[in-house]
């Protein structure tokens, strides 16, 4: 088990406009207060291998900060980020899978790929819930240590959100993968299961959730 102590503050740096300054009027606010303004976002959470950590909260709550400042603190070739994976055009989606083809088969089975002309199309071509699942099979697919998702199911019917969250927890628990995402929606949380969960408010602190009790640990790491 890790500890992760992750911390980013964000200070005013636009410029002071005409505009600018007129509407801090408005609201009552001085230029000084806005340019010593400052916003932080920060948690310590443990983490074990093949937990699921979900940071839930509202839409810019912060919970894309935290999940990209904790994503730094793993090594590179030990992560996949979903959100960064492309979109090939000039091969199908299952020569973009990693493995043989048992391997494959299964990977894309776990992702909701479960449609023929799906996974014989190019990625580019599939609609957004389908590169969604193609990304999940992909980054499965590189048997990385840590998997990252923002918007997490964010555009999957509530169906297949269910379906993938049930089927991702499993992958999780069998493989040892630890999965770190962000969600607004909390529908699928009863079938991810997450071992973990951070809630960020916005103006309220961090709080940590674990579903079992945590012993302690010496790895920590620091974003």
């Amino acid at each position: 088990m890790a500890t992760f102590n992750v911390s980013k503050t964000f200070t005013w740096q636009g410029t002071f406009t005409d505009k600018v300054i007129q509407i801090c009027r408005v609201f009552g606010l001085t230029e000084d207060c806005l340019r010593d303004k400052r916003t932080t976002h920060s948690c310590s959470v443990e983490i074990n291998n093949g937990d699921i950590v979900c940071i839930t909260g509202p839409s810019g709550s912060g919970k894309s900060v935290l999940l990209r400042e904790l994503e730094k603190c793993i090594p590179p070739d030990e992560r996949v980020n979903l959100n960064r994976i492309s979109m090939p055009g000039d091969r199908t989606v299952v020569d973009c899978i990693e493995g043989d083809t048992y391997s494959t088969l299964r990977t894309i089975s776990i992702a909701g790929l479960n449609d023929t002309m799906c996974v014989l199309n190019q990625p580019s071509n599939l609609s957004e819930g389908q590169k969604w699942r193609f990304r999940l099979a992909v980054a499965i697919s590189t048997g990385r240590k840590y998997i990252f998702a923002d918007e997490f199911c964010s555009n999957l019917s509530r169906i297949a959100a269910i379906t993938i969250s049930h089927k991702v927890w499993k992958y999780a628990k069998e493989t040892g993968t630890t999965f770190i995402v962000a969600a607004s929606a909390k529908d699928f949380l009863s079938d991810l299961l997450p071992d973990v969960v951070v809630i960020k408010a916005k103006y309220d602190p961090t709080q940590v959730i674990y579903k079992a009790p945590r012993a302690p640990c010496g790895d920590t790491r620091r974003g």
